[in-house]
């Protein structure tokens, strides 16, 4: 039951009259709210409260009259109204896409975590009319009934998931996610980590395109291009890439040379530097050789294919190649799709590192980092056009199956 108003409508409105009536007589005028209200036995203040806006709807005083008040009121309401509405639509726009609706799971979690903000029935109503539509009766069954094996199968795939991204330099998509979980012996649909990581917000680094930072060398004798854009390998150090990319520190530029193994996209050589000297590319292709020798590798025949750049024409760097016994061969001028594999890894090292790690302080800090990067790429990095299998298990498997004539030798 309301509690009782503390004055009738009936005296307030009788107090209101007497006093307005008595103040439009300039005898009576003053004192006059003081002497009605002690004669109505009413609040002094009430009733001057009363009188000011009785006048002011009557246009004796000037100010906002109580129609206008209402008005002013109402239309604040609804501005406070579309504001939350707004915020509403706003923060649940990732359900908002059009086609089939976001299931009941993800729509509830969305309430639980924006109910104290905005409500559950505001939230149920601007949703209303949405893909993302749904009842408040549905949302309070959904949090008062146990979880479903479901649900408790997608908390649990969705922790993995994390880690595995977390582990990977959180660059992963769904279709390496998927791989890494049925090497992991997980059964489960590519679909289901596609939705989960969308539920999760994670997603893998997207690529873009790098300036050339190799200076092309004049117009002299070179050696023919050996490879004509068909950057394939039936066996490890049959085929080596090399190229040169830039990293922005606060301390300056800092450039980073890669050798690639074509037949594993194993990193077999790298160096960074502060500038773009032929030693650059020297010490990774030396550390590249001296990585292989030690392995046993027999490298004479090897094809090193790389850019135009000065750095990798120089003297010093096609007299180490004849004393690998390598052939050295070299694309077409200002045509990066001459050398696409060493491209595509360098766009992939900056997309997976260098943007998603940094800022960078200086040349230690990205070496530490560079360092690290290759071990997981060669070691542990699922690669797609190796079957999801790391460079490093790839050559591995590559060792124990024996080849033709062994087969021949040993049967």
């Amino acid at each position: 039951m309301a509690a009782p108003r503390k004055y009738s409508d009936e005296l307030r409105e009788r107090a209101t009259r007497m006093a307005v009536e008595a103040r439009k007589d300039p005898a009576a005028r003053t004192g006059a709210v003081k002497r009605i209200a002690d004669q109505l036995d009413v609040h002094p203040e009430a009733l001057r409260t009363w009188v000011k806006r009785a006048e002011t709807d009557e246009g004796i005083v000037a100010g906002t009259t109580s129609t206008d008040a209402a008005r002013l009121a109402e239309l604040e309401r609804e501005v406070k109204e579309l504001r939350r509405a707004n915020a509403i639509l706003k923060s649940a726009a990732k359900f908002l896409r059009g086609g089939a609706g976001p299931p009941t799971a993800l729509k509830v979690a969305y309430i639980d975590q924006h109910k104290e903000e905005f409500g559950v029935q505001p939230i149920c109503d601007v949703l209303t009319g949405t893909d993302a539509e749904i009842a408040p009766s549905t949302y309070y069954a959904a949090t008062s009934r146990p979880p479903s094996a479901r649900s408790l199968r997608d908390a649990q795939l969705t922790d993995e998931i994390r880690v595995i991204h977390a582990a990977n330099y959180g660059v992963y998509g769904a279709r390496k996610i998927h791989a890494a979980l049925r090497r992991a012996g997980r059964k489960v649909a590519r679909c289901t980590v596609e939705r989960l990581m969308r539920a999760a917000g994670l997603r893998g680094v997207s690529r873009a395109k790098s300036p050339r930072t190799t200076r092309p060398a004049p117009e002299t004798a070179r050696p023919a291009d050996l490879v004509k854009r068909q950057f394939t390998a039936q066996t490890p150090n049959q085929l080596w890439v090399a190229d040169i990319t830039y990293i922005s520190t606060f301390s300056g530029w800092v450039y980073a040379a890669f050798v690639i193994d074509v037949y594993s996209r194993m990193v077999v050589g790298w160096q960074v530097a502060t500038s773009l000297y032929t030693e650059l590319a020297l010490d990774a292709l030396d550390m590249a050789l001296w990585r292989r020798r030690r392995d046993g590798a027999d490298l004479s025949g090897l094809v090193h294919h790389s850019d135009r750049g000065v750095q990798y024409r120089a003297i010093r760097y096609t007299e180490r190649l004849d004393e690998a016994a390598a052939v050295a061969s070299v694309g077409s001028r200002g045509d990066s799709y001459d050398n696409a594999l060493a491209e595509a890894f360098n766009s992939l090292f900056k997309a997976e590192l260098i943007r998603n790690k940094g800022p960078w302080t200086g040349i230690n800090d990205v070496e530490i980092a560079v360092a690290e990067y290759i071990d997981w790429f060669n070691r542990r990095r699922l690669h797609g056009e190796l079957g999801h299998t790391p460079p490093f298990e790839y050559e591995s498997l590559h060792a124990a199956t024996p080849t033709p004539e062994l087969a021949l030798k040993t049967s």
